[in-house]
């Protein structure tokens, strides 16, 4: 049985394409889910692409959070659906409160694009389980509202659960805190991460390396061994 993920767009949404190309270079069968649709058309997983859905009125996410497709996402991912929430799609999953924290306007004030390197700090989520932990990695990053704050406690949670997925390595590119580029919910079905893994899945596009792919078989194979 041939597994599916869906990938949603939004008005506005960039990077859904490709998000799409990637789950079929992985060997899974991408499904297109339109904003205004509740039915998820019986996929296993679901990508919440990057770009600029609303055009980021009000707050980068926050108009998508109410879309009705993420009513649907929202209920099944608290029951295990897979959720991979790539840079504006991480900031809908904050605005859902299916992940905690916020994305805040970057330190320095302007759009980055650059390749990033990260280190896998979680390797045991449904999304990161074809990396290991420690393991560096490079993937684009293309933002202005990528940085990622929370208050001390939740900090504290996540790094005392193992809930940091990914850390920015070098230069922290947009003044997250304690240098977060990705985390996970507690059940590891949740993912959500800044820089752009789709861009990372061919020699011929992005850094020329395909560090970004691991997390679409990561999940294909999540889904296979259940």
């Amino acid at each position: 049985m041939t597994t599916r993920i869906g990938v949603v767009t939004f008005p506005g949404t960039l990077d859904d394409r490709d998000s799409l190309r990637a789950v079929r270079l992985a060997g899974a069968e991408p499904v297109s889910l339109w904003h205004r649709d509740k039915d998820l058309h019986q996929v296993d997983a679901v990508v919440l692409a990057g770009g600029f859905s609303y055009g980021d009125y009000l707050r980068a996410g926050a108009i998508s959070r109410f879309s009705p497709v993420m009513e649907t996402i929202i209920e099944q991912a608290r029951a295990g659906l897979p959720v991979l929430g790539i840079c504006n799609g991480f900031q809908i999953l904050t605005e859902s409160h299916l992940l905690p924290g916020a994305m805040l306007r970057n330190n320095h004030l302007h759009f980055i694009c650059r390749d990033q390197r990260l280190r896998v700090e979680n390797a045991e989520t449904a999304w990161t389980s074809d990396y290991s932990a420690g393991q560096e990695i490079s993937v684009p990053l293309k933002n202005i509202d990528g940085r990622y704050v929370a208050d001390e406690r939740v900090l504290d949670e996540l790094e005392a659960e193992g809930r940091v997925a990914f850390r920015y390595l070098g230069t922290n590119p947009n003044g997250s805190l304690r240098d977060i580029a990705g985390i996970t919910n507690a059940e590891g079905n949740v993912v959500g991460l800044m820089p752009h893994p789709e861009h990372a899945v061919e020699p011929l596009i992005g850094t020329g390396r395909t560090d970004g792919l691991p997390f679409f078989t990561s999940i294909i194979k999540k889904l296979v061994a259940a």
